[in-house]
């Protein structure tokens, strides 16, 4: 089974994507409710909360969690991998921690995350990146370091949309989440004194909601980088390198798991998955 964390539910429209593409895998979502928003809370909490909800995930019997939160990934996953795991012994036992920085970064520079001093042709590469984000990611500056480290010509844009995450989940209007994306865009393209960008992420996963709107406001040229896809894609080739994550014990199945009210979570969720999920409650 594959564990799958958010602090809230925009790591479902990656887990959906995962689920479309290994329909044979069983996956167990959990998100910390009780805890979200990550964004005020000082680094030492959010890994603390992270570590916590990758340990529960491991005991239901996960051998490898995905952080499907780029404020969880920013700031924990690091730490988690190089520290935690290994003293804790989960390492040893064959667990493993991911999060969904390293394949966004490989998407925009075309760069193995394993390889972390310029190269040809990525360091001669003098493209605009731009990054939209909610704020703490954009102010870890992981999205930034990590590209420059690949490609350090490239000129990266980071962009806080501060309202987008929370407007969507709130399904405020159409007509709301198209200014606030196009108040985005307007400041990144501000900030390249009006150039537009070769390569946009969209560094939140509730934004692949309104990558549409992104799409409207952004130049024809301008290729968008979603995450859930290019998690999915990178998770296939993750998957192919170690077939032991793979092995589909008691066939596919999905559970949702949460540390908050799970009739009020199963009622939001259906913004970001329509179907209709039912959550349970991580304590139960």
């Amino acid at each position: 089974m594959i564990g799958v964390f958010d602090s809230g539910l925009g790591g479902l429209t990656v887990l959906h994507a995962l689920v479309a593409r290994f329909p044979q895998l069983a996956f167990t979502y959990l998100g910390d409710h009780a805890n979200v928003p990550y964004g005020n809370r000082p680094s030492e909490e959010i890994v603390e909360l992270t570590r916590a909800a990758s340990e529960a995930l491991f005991l239901r019997g996960a051998k490898l969690v995905l952080l499907g939160c780029n404020t969880a990934t920013a700031v924990a996953a690091r730490r988690l991998q190089r520290e935690w795991l290994p003293q804790s012994g989960w390492l040893a036992k064959g667990h493993n921690i991911l999060g969904i920085v390293a394949p966004t970064v490989e998407a925009a520079t075309q760069t193995p995350w394993s390889v972390t001093t310029p190269q040809y042709p990525q360091k001669n590469l003098t493209d605009r990146i731009a990054v939209f984000g909610t704020l703490r990611t954009i102010q870890s500056n992981v999205y930034l370091e990590e590209i420059r480290k690949r490609c350090p010509k490239v000129s990266v844009i980071q962009q806080v949309c501060s309202e987008l995450a929370g407007a969507i989940e709130a399904e405020a209007p159409e007509a709301r989440l198209e200014a606030l994306v196009e108040e985005g865009i307007k400041g990144a393209m501000a900030q390249a004194n009006g150039e537009a960008p070769h390569r946009a992420i969209l560094g939140c996963t509730h934004f692949p909601l309104v990558e549409h709107l992104f799409r409207r406001h952004l130049p024809p040229a301008t290729r968008i980088l979603s995450q859930p896809e290019i998690v999915a894609d990178s998770f296939e080739d993750y998957l192919a390198r170690k077939p032991q994550y793979a092995e589909a014990h008691g066939g596919a199945a999905l559970t949702l798991l949460t540390t908050g009210d799970p009739e009020v979570v199963s009622q939001r969720s259906r913004v970001f998955w329509p179907d209709g999920l039912a959550f349970r409650s991580l304590a139960a």
